[in-house]
């Protein structure tokens, strides 16, 4: 397998003027470096990065753009940036790890170990309905304020006291920011230190991943700005539009929907560039990856890899990817399929293959793995848009690394 450097790349590639494309990519995979820079001229990325491994080897590694959607700064090899709810997938690694241990059972009550959960009918939520977006306690009856959402004892404190809207275990709807404090709190009250300490030390560690739910001073120079970007005005240019369904317009649009609420549990919205916010641990929402880092995360949770070790057993792998939650999704109002604390290939968040298991983040980056193919796919922009599970941009690469796997074997 050879190696074919990318350099900068001009118009005749399709880069267009001033854009710069670098990395590398493997023989036969040229097809997703195309179309890495065509999401630069004709679906409006500011700066991003895209990372594959293939049976735990890179065979991808490319970024291109500005450090910062609002900057002129080049990105540079190990920029990073804030992924929203692909921390979701970094967190549920470290409940499953300590169900791997034998340090926790999914099939137990919250309760065993975080007893004041039980409020207010949710006494037997179980371990697994906190993972796969069936606790019921997608929202929050007074929504936290950004600095309260940053302070874990008060996020914890909130959900233990929430009424669920349907009785836990009963049906699945996406705890968009809820699910950090559960998870959080629950780790914490396991192994008696935080989950970002518990995602340094039992997973970015040993994967040798550049990845941190709450982001040390030494490393906050490497993150870059994020923010919204609007996608291009015309399509025919090769943008894709995203044209939501007129329930889902509907759901965002009624304040009291559990879809407003859901992705208003903290309002107002907190400034994802704030030092503080990034530095705190919510495992909703705030980690900060590089693409390398969330590939290689995906890459040890299913095989060898060069440079780390494997942290998921067989077992756990299927345990992962296990349907738990599938159908109509009470609060992102589409059909969704979830694992244990993954979501799965499906119409609302397509993967590379009906094995694929992972965790988009609203408005961009996307991780995930598929074993069958040994591939760990990392994606991530400072760029925005208003996308949830299926970002346009992330879904042309997807198809591009199709391409590239039906024409190689090795």
């Amino acid at each position: 397998m050879t190696v074919d450097e990318v350099g900068h790349v001009g118009a005749d590639a399709g880069a267009g003027p001033g854009a710069a494309v670098n990395g590398t990519v493997a023989e036969g995979f040229e097809a997703v470096r195309e179309a890495f820079a065509r999401n630069f001229t004709a679906r409006g990325e500011r700066g991003a990065a895209v990372t594959v491994y293939r049976h735990g080897r890179r065979v991808v590694d490319l970024w291109g753009g500005t450090r910062d959607v609002d900057g002129t700064a080049p990105w540079e090899p190990g920029t990073a940036q804030v992924v929203r709810s692909a921390t979701k997938g970094v967190g549920a690694a470290v409940v499953l790890l300590l169900h791997q241990r034998g340090e926790l059972d999914l099939d137990a009550p919250v309760t065993e170990w975080w007893p004041r959960y039980g409020a207010a009918g949710k006494e037997h939520t179980l371990v697994r309905h906190l993972l796969a977006h069936r606790a019921g306690v997608p929202v929050l009856d007074r929504p936290l304020t950004p600095a309260e959402a940053m302070d874990p004892a008060v996020g914890a404190a909130a959900v233990a006291a929430q009424a669920p809207v349907w009785e836990p275990g009963t049906d699945h709807g996406y705890h968009a920011h809820t699910y950090g404090w559960l998870t959080g709190e629950l780790v914490r009250r396991v192994t008696g230190v935080s989950l970002g300490t518990c995602v340094a030390r039992d997973v970015a560690g040993p994967a040798d991943a550049r990845l941190w739910v709450g982001l040390p001073a030494a490393e906050a120079a490497r993150a870059g700005r994020v923010g919204p970007v609007e996608p291009p005005a015309d399509p025919a240019g090769g943008g894709l539009r995203m044209r939501p369904k007129r329930a889902v317009s509907a759901a965002y649009a009624d304040a009291s929907s559990l879809t407003r609420r859901a992705f208003g549990a903290i309002t107002p919205a907190a400034d994802e560039n704030d030092p503080a916010y990034r530095a705190a641990e919510l495992p909703a929402a705030n980690g900060i990856a590089t693409a390398d880092g969330l590939a290689r995360f995906y890459a040890s949770l299913i095989g060898e890899l060069d440079g780390g070790r494997r942290l998921f057993t067989p077992e756990t792998v299927e345990l992962a990817r296990g349907e738990q939650s599938s159908g109509a999704d009470r609060v992102l109002m589409v059909h969704t399929r979830f694992g244990l604390g993954y979501m799965l290939h499906g119409p609302a968040s397509p993967l590379l293959a009906p094995g694929s298991f992972g965790h988009p983040g609203r408005g961009g980056s996307l991780g995930f793995a598929d074993p069958e193919s040994g591939i760990a796919f990392g994606y991530v922009t400072n760029g925005f848009r208003k996308t949830v599970t299926a970002d346009p941009r992330a879904q042309s690469l997807i198809r591009a690394l199709r391409t590239a796997l039906a024409t190689t074997t090795n």
